[in-house]
């Protein structure tokens, strides 16, 4: 336990790698809105006090390696997430878009995967992931 945490009565290390997309895998996480989600995801994790360690936007999906207490599940910490942000997102950028989903922006289902001693190797990974990504598009338009 190199960072560990503490509660009242226990000390913990619980962090997670999430990944999730938007509805219909949509491209739609560009510019400003990008930009502006990594902040909502801060302030909204930090109210169920979590906190992301590392994240990355994607085209389109997000990764995130986040630290949430043993008191909370992964799972409600993570539908809290999606769910406040989409609704954000409806008040903030709905009006000026046209096709704009509101409330249900982000698909219904996550991954996630428990960190443990390879979570530098996880922090590579989410830092790493555009520029894999590019390179793997390249090779695949030679085939």
């Amino acid at each position: 336990m190199d960072e560990s945490e503490s509660l009242s009565h226990s000390k913990w290390e619980c962090k997670y790698h999430v990944v999730f997309i938007p509805k219909c895998r949509r491209r739609t996480l560009y510019g400003q809105l990008r930009r502006h989600l990594g902040e909502v995801f801060r302030k909204l994790a930090e109210q169920r006090e979590s906190r992301i360690e590392e994240g990355h936007l994607m085209q389109d999906h997000v990764h995130m390696l986040i630290s949430i207490p043993p008191k909370y599940a992964v799972s409600h910490v993570v539908g809290y997430i999606k769910g406040k942000s989409a609704i954000h997102l409806a008040r903030v950028y709905g009006e000026h878009r046209r096709n704009f989903v509101g409330q249900s922006f982000w698909a219904r289902g996550y991954f996630v995967s428990t960190v443990g001693r390879d979570e530098t190797l996880i922090r590579e990974y989410i830092r790493d992931q555009e520029q894999e990504d590019k390179r793997l598009d390249q090779l695949s338009l030679w085939r």
